[in-house]
């Protein structure tokens, strides 16, 4: 495999606050052999996930740093074209964590097989994949919705936040979704079902999510922080649940944050409300996707859930796709086609 050249774009320093492309670096390497085990993997999409900034940095985190000079790191859906296990042959196409590049050597027992046949190959990024597991898993497991109940789900329009408030209408609950801008929220009500949409971008954004729960919240899917969780924490109700999976409105900060202390308010209505807040990461529910592959895909099937994609063309798109996602640029799962 000499003769293939790989593309591949590295961590070329960490960022201070916000990424900027300096920190990225496109390199050329030849493509390496499989060993016994592993295949070559052609890869033709890479997801793009907001935890990624974390691992631009060296702080203490839950997974290691990428290191500089190390290739990004993030799901891949890719085609196998040489195999060393008898388990894969040419032409597989896979589920692999792969990175920022156009070809990879993968163990093969860290690979999942997909079949076209059963769901476009972009979907194991998204809907299929960790987004839509992080989902399924956070809000069943933490926010345990009752018919009646009022869920309000943060970024919303995205892939983790649309599958939740679809998730939760499943369950019976009332389901209240914010997002950023007209078109997000038109979506939100359209196409992923939710009752009432609220753009976080209004001046009156508090007092509107207000009239908006009239009964409180019961569950909050908590995946930006910030302002809305401002928002929402007067209206949480006596044993609401907040599965928390994601920061995004404090991923570009660094050092201690600006504003007053709120934590002697947040500790007092912890105790007298008796609520759950409790970060997860998808991997702590890894014995639920069985359940999760065979209840989304009939979910699907049915058109109780669906799902949008946001695809960018070509590997050195990837950066300035990144950094657009950090910002709410993008509408739906973020992949990169690599093409």
């Amino acid at each position: 495999m000499t003769e293939l050249s790989n593309k591949r774009i590295v961590l070329a320093s960490r960022p201070s606050g916000r990424p900027s492309a300096e920190n990225f670096r496109l390199e050329t390497a030849p493509v390496a052999e499989p060993a016994d085990g592993q295949v070559l993997l052609k890869l033709h999409y890479l997801s793009l996930d907001p935890y990624m900034r974390g691992r631009m940095s060296d702080a203490k985190s839950y997974a290691a740093p990428v290191a500089v000079g190390d290739v990004m790191e993030g799901g891949t859906v890719g085609e196998v074209i040489a195999s060393r296990h008898k388990d894969f042959a040419v032409g597989d196409m896979v589920l692999s964590h792969s990175g920022w590049q156009t070809y990879a050597v993968a163990d093969a027992s860290a690979l999942r097989k997909l079949d076209p046949d059963t769901a476009p190959l972009t979907t194991a990024l998204g809907v299929l994949g960790m987004p839509g597991f992080t989902a399924y898993a956070g809000l069943l497991t933490i926010g345990q919705p009752k018919a009646g109940e009022t869920v309000v789900v943060a970024a919303a329009s995205g892939p983790v936040g649309s599958a939740v408030g679809q998730i939760a209408k499943l369950q019976g609950a009332r389901t209240v979704g914010i997002a950023g801008g007209v078109d997000k929220c038109r979506a939100l009500i359209e196409e992923f079902g939710f009752d009432i949409a609220l753009d976080h971008y209004r001046p009156d954004f508090a007092e509107a999510l207000k009239q908006a729960c009239p009964s409180g919240i019961d569950v909050y899917f908590e995946n930006v922080g910030g302002k809305v969780f401002d928002a929402v924490f007067p209206l949480l109700n006596q044993f609401a649940r907040v599965p928390v999976c994601g920061l995004v409105a404090q991923y570009n900060s660094s050092g201690a944050f600006d504003g007053p202390d709120r934590l002697p308010i947040l500790m007092r209505d912890i105790l007298s409300k008796s609520l759950t807040i409790r970060g997860f990461i998808q991997r702590d529910f890894s014995e639920q996707r069985p359940a999760f592959y065979q209840a989304m895909a009939q979910w699907i099937k049915d058109g109780k859930v669906c799902y949008r994609e946001d695809i960018a063309d070509g590997l050195e798109s990837a950066p300035e796709a990144f950094i657009g996602m950090l910002e709410g640029k993008n509408f739906g799962k973020l992949i990169v086609r690599l093409g």
